[in-house]
């Protein structure tokens, strides 16, 4: 789908919850199997979907940094807890603006990870 894909506007106002839980960790699972015939739950369901799975995999990252730098006393530390914040932050900022478009009735894609598709 295209930025700003136009929904029909009964499918938004009947699935707009469903698009705001689509960007609250598992919670993804709802609009995915609930409103699995909504484009516009579908829509955010993705978006959800991807962010939970880089968010996931950034951790997963972080937690092996911790155990390469383990070794390393001080250091170590600070790099995995400054890389941590930096992914929460940026989740953070992606979570927002998803609950926002979702809000807004639009289909925006997320920043950097939205062109990314899994669910059809």
């Amino acid at each position: 789908m295209q930025d700003n894909t136009v929904f029909d506007s009964q499918d938004v106002n009947q699935n707009k919850v469903f698009g705001i839980l689509a960007y609250l960790g598992f919670l993804v699972l709802v609009p995915i199997f609930a409103a699995k015939d909504s484009p516009y739950a579908r829509f955010h369901a993705n978006q959800g979907l991807v962010l939970l799975i880089f968010e996931a995999a950034a951790y997963f990252m972080v937690a092996m940094c911790r155990l390469i730098l383990f070794f390393v006393p001080f250091a170590g530390i600070f790099i995995s807890a400054l890389l941590g914040f930096c992914i929460f932050c940026i989740s953070t900022v992606f979570i927002v603006l998803g609950i926002i478009n979702a809000c807004s009735n639009e289909a925006k894609k997320l920043p950097i990870i939205g062109e990314i598709t899994i669910l059809k």
